[in-house]
């Protein structure tokens, strides 16, 4: 009798599904939002609108990729997309506590093109010949 195994999945992969998952509902939130919340922050409603499609695209790649990219490559691209969020945020808030009006185009202006670097950067990496949820295979 033949057995079907299903590939186990690890934390780390629910972890990248979960931050593809997030950035598909932000998207949505931007979408759906765009004009209060471009008000709110500061922000043109196109730029919300563009914004929200950019992590619509990058969080759909980002999910679709689980199964060919190594967890490490998926890591790495988190850390660093998390960081300049953070350094964005930063920024915003400090142009804001001066009195400029543009801290929040600075953060959904990274909102905008981060998604679309981290989907590229994560197309473009090397696909795995492990399957992703089994030791990774050495780095070249």
């Amino acid at each position: 009798m033949a057995q079907v195994v299903a590939p186990r999945v690890t934390r780390r992969t629910v972890g990248a599904i979960a931050d593809g998952a997030f950035k598909v509902l932000l998207a949505a939130v931007f979408i759906a939002g765009a004009a209060p919340l471009g008000r709110l922050l500061g922000a043109p409603v196109w730029l919300m609108v563009v914004s929200g499609v950019a992590l619509l695209i990058g969080g759909g790649i980002e999910i679709g990729y689980t199964r060919s990219r190594s967890m490490r490559t998926y890591t790495q691209l988190m850390v660093a997309y998390d960081s300049g969020w953070v350094l964005a945020a930063l920024v915003g808030l400090l142009m804001a506590w001066r009195g400029s009006s543009a801290g929040g185009e600075v953060w959904i202006g990274y909102q905008t093109v981060a998604p679309i670097g981290f989907a590229a950067l994560l197309a473009a990496a090397t696909p795995t010949t492990t399957t992703p949820d089994t030791p990774e295979a050495p780095a070249h």
